[in-house]
């Protein structure tokens, strides 16, 4: 039986290109923690029940436990910041105090001098910088997500031109589906970025501590057309390098 070349569209052709091994490859992502200031980790908890763990959904389970501590952590850091000098006050006090008291004062001073360099920058800057590199990996994340995205929308938004221009209302109602399904898509991917501007605002004190410069993320907008994710994109790709420069600076996130 004789074999018969058919010319078929390149996007086509793409299509039905076999996948290589490394773009199939499973991920295998590698532990993630972060260092506390007072001195424990963090540890990501990788759900097997949503399959094999990737490195975005291992970011977002550190992000998850970290918003809490940052919340919780703030009125115990200002006390912390208040008990050195007060300290200070009491055992320069003149007089001549109970000895128990005087005892039981010094005792408890001696077990909180470790805490007591908690509100420092010796402390503060290692979290600070395990907090900044989980976010330029949740940003990363976002970025390939975007990037998928783009290549969905803008190959729609050309084949529903066409569609249009040659009356087949049919594909144009398919196409209008798609398009809507995948701005839907784009815009819970900018909403997705909202937990990591709140867990920035929270760690506003800390990087005061540290003497680091705060980092905010920027407004996103909307995302309904190829324009405004073209924004979003540019405008976190400003972030992930303001942050990983900041990172390099405090020695740089692991690999």
């Amino acid at each position: 039986m004789p074999n018969i070349d058919i010319t078929v569209d390149a996007d086509l052709k793409q299509a039905f290109q076999i996948p290589s091994c490394q773009e199939l490859s499973l991920p295998n992502p590698g532990p993630l923690k972060v260092q506390l200031p007072t001195g424990g980790t963090i540890q990501a908890f990788a759900d097997i029940s949503k399959g094999i763990p990737t490195d975005c959904a291992l970011t977002f389970s550190l992000m998850i436990q970290i918003a809490p501590f940052l919340a919780a952590t703030e009125c115990l850091l200002k006390v912390l910041k208040l008990l050195k000098p007060l300290i200070d006050i009491i055992q320069g006090l003149p007089g001549i105090p109970p000895v128990k008291a005087i005892q039981e004062f010094a005792k408890a001073a001696v077990d909180l001098a470790p805490c007591l360099l908690v509100p420092t920058p010796a402390s503060i800057l290692p979290f600070i910088k395990d907090l900044l590199c989980l976010i330029l990996k949740v940003l990363r994340c976002f970025l390939s997500q975007l990037k998928s995205l783009r290549r969905i929308m803008g190959p729609l938004s050309l084949q529903l031109q066409a569609a249009q221009a040659d009356g087949n209302s049919e594909l144009v109602s398919t196409l209008q589906c798609a398009q809507q399904n995948a701005q839907t898509q784009a815009a819970q991917l900018m909403n997705s970025l909202l937990p990591v501007g709140v867990l920035l605002d929270l760690a506003g004190p800390l990087f005061g501590i540290a003497g680091v410069q705060p980092i905010q993320l920027p407004a996103l907008g909307s995302a309904s057309d190829l324009q405004a994710l073209d924004s979003a994109e540019q405008s976190i790709q400003s972030v992930v390098a303001t942050i990983q420069i900041v990172t390099d600076a405090l020695g740089g996130c692991d690999a």
